[in-house]
């Protein structure tokens, strides 16, 4: 088996988090600017084996478009041009920033920690991935 990229996109930073090899466990891989995303996607890609990349697709909590979705799905078609082998979805990201933060909080993390946003962002695309795991086993 390959892995699982997930990212949580952002206008200024993006979270990324990965599957082991065995896409049993997500983990967190890193925050990178939104302008090197594409080169750290393709530097990544080369290096790993990665079976899709999974987008959080931004979401209000009525299930209406947020105002980055418009972003997401730019940068959506551009993966796809510049990586035409590689399968790419959209998993439906409502509340995991919200949930990042819970989590921070539940592990007992500092507020400083906690408003640590590449950190918030990167446990949000770890978040996405876990998710669209567990939703995969369901079907």
């Amino acid at each position: 088996m390959a892995r699982i990229l997930s990212i949580d996109y952002g206008k200024k930073r993006t979270g990324l988090a990965v599957t082991d090899p065995l896409q049993i466990i997500a983990n967190g891989l890193a925050t990178v600017s939104t302008s090197e995303l594409f080169d750290y996607i393709a530097a990544y890609v080369q290096r790993e084996d990665v079976e899709r990349i999974v987008v959080g697709e931004p979401r209000q909590p009525n299930g209406a478009p947020s105002e980055n979705h418009l972003r997401v799905m730019q940068f959506v078609a551009t993966l796809r041009r510049r990586l035409p082998k590689m399968p790419v979805e959209l998993y439906d990201e409502r509340f995991t920033s919200v949930m990042a933060h819970q989590a921070l909080i539940a592990g007992g993390a500092k507020k400083k920690t906690r408003q640590d946003k590449a950190l918030v962002d990167e446990i949000s695309a770890t978040i996405i991935l876990q998710s669209y795991m567990e939703a995969r086993k369901r079907k």
